[in-house]
């Protein structure tokens, strides 16, 4: 099932577009780089890399849960005429 949420998620979900934050994030990246020594420019890239992988992970998660709340609105929904109790007007003409 994970497989074809991944596939849903790959071919639904449009990535906002975020060219000044994107640009932003490259120039200071470009001012650690000439600041920095080696070793700290690594643990620089290491820090963003996480960031990004925690935030695809929580992209995928949201799309998960959003997903699995449709599933469960539409399940209810098709079963919405079979398991809801009648309004009282309703009782009445089915009395009558």
């Amino acid at each position: 099932m994970n497989d074809t949420l991944k596939q849903l998620y790959n071919r639904f979900y449009t990535p906002l577009s975020m060219t000044e934050t994107e640009q932003e994030i490259e120039d200071c990246h470009k001012q650690l780089i000439e600041r920095l020594e080696k070793p700290e420019r690594k643990l620089v890239l290491r820090i963003m890399d996480n960031q990004g992988l925690i935030a695809e992970g929580r992209s995928m998660d949201s799309f998960y849960c959003g997903f699995k709340l449709a599933w469960e609105l539409a399940y209810e929904l098709n079963h919405f005429e079979t398991d809801r109790h009648p309004f009282p007007a309703e009782e009445a003409e089915r009395d009558a």
